[in-house]
């Protein structure tokens, strides 16, 4: 199906956040990550993701939530020329590891059509069956992009979307699937829960850069029963729903604007240094994707939490808006190539698994 050697890709994320779908081309042979391509990004409407916030939580139905999600797209990717094929990831709605699975809604196979390219898409469901969290999937892409930058030790990403995940990778591996080369892991809320209380009480879609949060002061007796959660204890791999720790938006009621932004935001760190209590050995840099970089007191609280300098990864020269998009764009040359997506390190899974599944425009199928 796919030309030998390095192809370019086109890959999607539309993450937790439900602001937008973000699409980027990289160049790969499914090992290595060679060049880096054009990217875009189309922002949900406010009734689109209105529409969108209802489907979260569902199993079933939700037909308008996929046609939005399958709309955007197309319309997006339809800017795009000169690719090979394209990672689909779609729009997750609901994830229970360990009991219903995992739901994501958009049809990849309607994709392939409207596009005329092969399009790889249900990434986490193989995962899930076989026993992992299939979540998170981009370690095997962190570990393609350590190699690319050069680092000779280990080193952590961490992207801070809805829902906060972290990637340790040691470059020094050979492969992302051998023993050792990854730990990957959801470290708790990321922006969800703060993005939903400014939403709710302010009606904006975010706390930029930190700005209210950073006028408000920490509920300590909040934070402290947060991070007595069991979660932070469970042996990772692990993953997380959108909708985890409840408790603590409840305990946001009594608090003015600016102190409940702070303890949300002071949670997301909280997850962060509890999660390097997992790590094998202390990373050499820490690089941070995902919105939450653009917010200064959260990546202040993360740095006095971890007791070392973490840094947006546009320091290293990558894009972090766009870094989920080319996870995908680089593990759908993996599907189309037969190698694996996910390892136990990754996603707890048995043993390293490729997920995906790959539709043809001609409407011919292939696992």
């Amino acid at each position: 199906m796919l030309k030998e050697g390095p192809v370019w890709a086109l890959g999607t994320m539309s993450g937790t956040s439900l602001d937008g779908v973000d699409a980027a081309m990289v160049l790969s042979d499914g090992s290595r990550v060679l060049e880096f391509g054009e990217s875009a990004y189309r922002p949900y409407s406010r009734a689109e993701r209105a529409v969108l916030r209802e489907a979260l939580g569902m199993w079933a139905g939700m037909q308008e939530a996929a046609e939005i999600v399958e709309n955007a797209h197309a319309e997006l990717l339809a800017r795009f020329s000169g690719y090979d094929l394209v990672g689909f990831h779609g729009q997750t709605v609901a994830h229970e590891p360990g009991g219903r699975g995992t739901r994501q809604v958009g049809n990849g196979a309607l994709l392939a059509e409207v596009l005329g390219k092969p399009v790889v898409w249900d990434f986490r469901s193989a995962d899930v069956q076989m026993g992992g969290q299939g979540a998170p999937l981009a370690p095997f892409y962190h570990f393609a992009l350590a190699k690319h930058l050069g680092e000779e030790a280990p080193l952590a990403f961490l992207n801070i979307g809805g829902i906060a995940n972290v990637t340790w990778a040691d470059p020094r591996k050979a492969a992302p699937e051998e023993a050792g080369a990854l730990l990957a892991f959801d470290t708790g809320p990321g922006n969800a829960p703060l993005d939903d209380l400014v939403h709710k009480r302010l009606g904006v879609a975010f706390d930029e850069k930190g700005s209210l949060a950073a006028r408000g002061r920490v509920d300590d007796a909040i934070l402290e029963r947060f991070a007595s959660e069991g979660y932070f204890l469970r042996i990772p791999p692990k993953s997380l729903d959108r909708g985890a720790f409840p408790t603590l938006a409840e305990s946001m009621e009594g608090l003015t604007d600016a102190d409940a932004a702070a303890t949300l935001t002071a949670a997301v760190a909280t997850g962060v240094a509890r999660a390097a209590e997992h790590f094998p050995s202390k990373p050499q840099r820490v690089l941070v994707a995902g919105g939450g970089r653009h917010n200064r007191t959260m990546m202040a609280m993360i740095a006095a939490g971890l007791g070392q300098a973490v840094a947006p990864v546009e320091e290293a020269g990558l894009d972090g808006d766009m870094l989920e998009a080319q996870a995908f764009a680089h593990l759908a040359v993996r599907v189309a190539r037969g190698l694996p997506t996910s390892a136990p390190g990754t996603t707890g899974v048995a043993a390293a698994i490729g997920g995906g599944q790959v539709s043809l425009p001609s409407g011919r199928f292939q696992h």
